[in-house]
């Protein structure tokens, strides 16, 4: 008798693995970032744009594309002009939230003073050398 073979499978995609399946889901630079502005609440495009440092409006139009696609983010446009476009979790995107809020717990230990003006690090030295 074989082994058991046991497959996800999301969008079309199949993985071996659920870890792999929800790595793949969220992997990229920014999305990430994008979900934990996003679990604060609904957001305009600007308002993401303003609040991640150092990401671009091709990035940022590509990254929420994608989170959209699968299902992590919802778009909604509303008819007024100038046009209004809010992002918000979706019921699939809020199954995130303690997944997430695990892995920022367990990264805090590694933050470092950041000076207000210049956004860049007081001291190199990281939590474990202190």
């Amino acid at each position: 008798m074989e082994p058991r073979v046991i497959r996800y499978e999301f969008n079309g995609k199949q993985y071996q693995c659920p870890i792999e399946l929800a790595v793949s889901l969220f992997s990229g630079k920014w999305k990430t970032t994008i979900i934990c502005k996003l679990m604060e609440g609904k957001k305009r495009y600007g308002e993401l744009k303003k609040l991640i440092v150092g990401i671009n409006h091709k990035m940022l139009a590509e990254q929420l594309r994608e989170l959209e696609d699968a299902g992590i983010i919802s778009r909604e446009v509303y008819p007024v002009v100038p046009p209004k476009v809010e992002y918000a979790l979706t019921e699939l995107g809020e199954q995130l939230k303690p997944a997430i809020q695990l892995l920022q717990q367990w990264g805090r230990q590694f933050q470092i003073p950041v000076s207000v003006d210049s956004e860049s690090p007081v001291s190199a030295q990281s939590s474990a050398d202190r």
